[in-house]
C-alpha cells in the first residue's frame, strides 16, 4: 500500500530523515515510535509532500507519488489526521464532513454522514456546531470523520491522542480498533505503547532521523527494556 524506500529528507540545509524505509500493507496498522523531535511528524510531511524527499522513493499502491503536489497526494488515496487537528472553524460539524466527501478510489460502500455520526455519536449530536466550538476530543474525532470521508486507502494520524482526557482517548483507540477489523490501512502515531501493541501489526522506532527498530507487538513487547532506549518518554504513559 505505502512503501518509502531510503527517504531523505531536509528543512533548509539541515538534514532530518536519514534513509528512512517504512511501509504499510493493504489491510495492516503499523505505529511509528519515537521521542519527540526524532522524525515522526516529518515522515508524515514527506509523505504528504509538505517536505519533498531529495532522494528516496515513496510510493502509494505502486505508484510514486512524491513528486506529487499535496493535494494529488491526498486524492491519491492517503487521508491525514494531523497533529493538532486542525478542523474547520467557522464550519459546523456536518460541513466538515460533507466538504471532504470524495469516492474516488470507487468503493462499493463509501463513508457517509451517518457511518461517521455512528461512530462517533458526540458528534451527531453536535453536527450543527461550529468546529471552533467543539472540545478537543470532539475535534480529533471530527479530524478522523473528515479523513474517512475522502475514503482513504490509508490513514495517517499523527499523534491519535495527544493531550485527549483519558475517557476521550478510549473513543479514539475504540474507532482504531473498529477500522482495524474492516482491514483499514493506517499508520498511526501516538505514545501510548500499550493501546498501539494491541491494534498493531507491526511496530517502527525512530531515533535521530532514521528507523531504529521494528517488529511485531510480541516482539516489541519481549525487547521492552532494550527499547526503552528510545522509549524512555513515551513508554511510560499508561493505557487508558
Amino acid at each position: 500500500m505505502l512503501e518509502l524506500e531510503n527517504v531523505h529528507s531536509f528543512y533548509g540545509s539541515s538534514h532530518v530523515l536519514f534513509g528512512v524505509s517504512l511501509s504499510v500493507g493493504e489491510g495492516e496498522v503499523v505505529a511509528l515510535l519515537g521521542r519527540n523531535g526524532m522524525g515522526k511528524t516529518t515522515t508524515v510531511r514527506t509523505i504528504m509532500g509538505a517536505v519533498r524527499a531529495r532522494e528516496g522513493e515513496i510510493r502509494l499502491a505502486g505508484s510514486s507519488i512524491q513528486s506529487l503536489p499535496t493535494y494529488a497526494i491526498a486524492q491519491a488515496g492517503i487521508g491525514l489526521v494531523p497533529e493538532g487537528r486542525h478542523v474547520f472553524p467557522n464550519l459546523t460539524v456536518w460541513e466538515n464532513l460533507v466538504a471532504m466527501a470524495a469516492n474516488r478510489q470507487n468503493r462499493a460502500s463509501p463513508w457517509t454522514t451517518d457511518k461517521i455520526f455512528a461512530m462517533f455519536p458526540n458528534l451527531a449530536e453536535r453536527r450543527n456546531i461550529l468546529g471552533i466550538r467543539l472540545s478537543g476530543g470532539e475535534q480529533q474525532m471530527l479530524a478522523i470523520g473528515r479523513a474517512l470521508m475522502t475514503n482513504p486507502h490509508l490513514l495517517v494520524l499523527d499523534e491519535a491522542t495527544e493531550g485527549l482526557a483519558p475517557k476521550m482517548r478510549e473513543v479514539i483507540w475504540s474507532c482504531l480498533r473498529s477500522l482495524r477489523r474492516t482491514r483499514q490501512s493506517i499508520l498511526v502515531i501516538d505514545r501510548n505503547t500499550d493501546a498501539l501493541s494491541e491494534i498493531a501489526d507491526r511496530m517502527c522506532i525512530m531515533e535521530k532521523g532514521a528507523i531504529v527498530w521494528s517488529g511485531s507487538p510480541a516482539q516489541f513487547r519481549d525487547a521492552r527494556g532494550l527499547l526503552e532506549t528510545y522509549l524512555s518518554v513515551a513508554a511510560t504513559q499508561p493505557a487508558h
